[in-house]
């Protein structure tokens, strides 16, 4: 398998968008986001994310297909709901990084593209400076949920080896439709942070 990867910037991620739409909406529809998304949804999103002074896209490639792609950019850019938990914790927005969705077909894991993700947006923090810390959010499901598939093993090992915790009580509540619900609901997301 031979795999490219890449770090866009600037104008160039908006080459990307319509492949980061589509792997959002088929990675995140599997356990455990169940994200039930539109494409007219992803479009408007990702828009504001490229806009972002500082955003980072690094895109996956096999051959002439787009098999990953993982996003970042400092968090004065992203949403109000993102940056409030930790405006409200006390925490400098203008020195936290945030990785955004790490989405990577199922054929293409186990080969080592989820470090090198975060090696480029990490490295992409250090390059812009002035970043103390390095944060992702992940949603919480219950352990009994009936969607959880048996052999389902959470990054949790992953991310901890890489130096990011979860931060007691820094969490932020998003909506969205889950696969087998007639329409939005609240889902708590649990923030992960590292020092850069």
């Amino acid at each position: 398998m031979s795999i490219e990867v890449r770090a866009l910037t600037g104008e160039s991620i908006l080459s990307i968008l319509p492949d980061l739409a589509r792997l959002r909406i088929t990675v995140f529809r599997d356990w455990p986001y169940l994200y039930d998304g539109s494409l007219e949804y992803e479009e408007t999103y990702l828009a504001k994310f490229a806009a972002a002074k500082g955003a980072v896209c690094v895109v996956a490639s096999d051959g002439d297909v787009v098999v990953g792609a993982s996003t970042g950019a400092p968090m004065v850019e992203h949403a109000d709901e993102f940056g409030e938990p930790f405006r409200n914790a006390g925490y400098d927005l203008d020195k936290i990084f945030y990785c955004g969705e790490s989405v990577l077909l199922t054929s293409h894991r186990g080969h080592g593209l989820g470090h090198k993700f975060f090696d480029l947006r990490e490295g992409h923090a250090h390059a812009l400076g002035g970043f103390t810390h390095s944060t992702f959010c992940r949603v919480v499901r219950p352990d009994d949920h009936p969607l959880k598939p048996a052999d389902y093993i959470p990054l949790d090992r992953f991310w901890g080896k890489r130096g990011y915790a979860p931060v007691p009580g820094l969490t932020a509540t998003y909506d969205w439709k889950d696969i087998d619900q007639a329409d939005e609901t609240a889902h708590t997301m649990q923030f992960w942070m590292r020092a850069l």
